[in-house]
């Protein structure tokens, strides 16, 4: 199995504000961002698309025409009380802790990143990988990293210098 994992186009929202499983739009860059993602992946060999169902993703999903199977565990890290907060007017006492250790703490009425990794293993697991064929995983940054750091048996706390940019293709 061939497995093109796709994180998202750029997301419509200003910088500096948190979120995760926001159900975002995509800025106007979108059809040149898709058509640069789509010179990298051999689109007519593609058997299957897996997206988040995210609207970020949905959107890029749909560019394949090709069946497409939406997982709740391609969602990014529920960012929990946090969402749509600007980063700087999260009370430090919260904040300060999930910084020290990211990875374990869980974010307020959200998930710990360690819990992320578990759902995009989970889905990992279940995918066929002797079938010969080519799939897209249209997905966000903190679940690429979360895979690609226990394939490449990165510790998750050093899985941030994974560096996954939006529209970025990653072939494994």
């Amino acid at each position: 199995m061939e497995i093109y994992l796709v994180r998202h186009t750029t997301p419509n929202i200003e910088k500096g504000i948190c979120y995760g499983q926001s159900d975002l739009g995509i800025t106007d860059s979108f059809p040149s961002e898709v058509k640069k993602i789509h010179e990298q992946i051999p689109v007519e060999l593609i058997s299957r698309v897996y997206s988040s169902p995210l609207q970020r993703c949905k959107l890029l999903a749909k560019t394949f025409k090709k069946e497409i199977i939406y997982d709740d565990r391609l969602k990014e890290l529920n960012f929990g009380d946090w969402e749509l907060k600007p980063w700087d007017t999260i009370h430090s006492k919260e904040l300060d802790p999930w910084m020290n250790d990211f990875v374990n703490i869980q974010v307020p009425n959200g998930e710990s990143y360690v819990m992320l990794q578990q759902r995009i293993l989970d889905f990992y697991n279940t995918l066929d990988h002797i079938r010969e064929e080519k799939i897209v995983i249209v997905t966000h940054a903190g679940p690429i990293r979360a895979l690609l750091s226990n394939i490449r048996h990165l510790h998750l706390k050093d899985s941030f210098t994974i560096q996954v940019a939006y529209g970025e293709v990653i072939s494994i």
